[in-house]
């Protein structure tokens, strides 16, 4: 697709134009490139397709599946989930970005304590190798009670992530709108 130049202005390839960008004291700079991408993002959300409901409801989506411990599935399931409950498929798939390598250990650790107060398992868990048997048992405990407190987190999570997304989505749409109006 080519571009077309407003009258008066040369045509400029793609190469120049970044030549021009890079040399441009204004948009150089860490501080200048953080303000870009923010910029970059706003556009995005604001050109993002759907109503402010089904975009909310993917982010919901994707927030309850990043929740769990499913490495590598999370994206799937929070696809899946939004393709179940009508949300915006895209936004649920940023939405598990909520654990990614850094958050892990802190997130599910604090899904591990909260599956542990639901279940009034007030009990330290003291892992011994002496035996298997013992070790398996041990094992079940804890995916059971990290599953409750993920699925408890998740729930909470996700309801809170879809009113905050619906109200986002909403009020930049509206400024974007109240911005053309007065340009027009």
């Amino acid at each position: 697709m080519s571009r077309i130049s407003p009258p008066g202005y040369p045509r400029r390839s793609p190469a120049q134009t970044q030549l021009q960008l890079s040399r441009n004291p204004k948009l150089r700079g860490p501080k200048r490139s953080f303000r870009r991408r923010l910029q970059y993002f706003y556009w995005r959300l604001v050109r993002l397709r759907g109503s402010p409901d089904a975009i909310a409801r993917g982010l919901a989506c994707g927030v309850f599946a990043g929740l769990f411990p499913l490495f590598g599935l999370q994206i799937v399931v929070g696809i899946l989930l939004a393709i179940a409950l009508r949300g915006n498929k895209i936004v649920a798939a940023a939405g598990t970005w909520i654990s990614n390598p850094l958050t892990y250990v802190p997130l599910y650790a604090f899904n591990f304590h909260v599956g542990q107060w639901l279940l009034n398992d007030d009990n330290q868990i003291n892992i011994s190798l002496s035996s298997w048997p013992e070790v398996e048992e041990l094992g079940l405990t804890i995916i059971s009670t990290l599953l409750v407190g993920c699925l408890t987190v998740g729930l909470v999570c996700a309801f809170c992530s879809y009113f905050l997304g619906f109200w986002l989505v909403r009020r930049v749409r509206d400024s974007h709108r109240s911005k053309r109006r007065r340009q027009d």
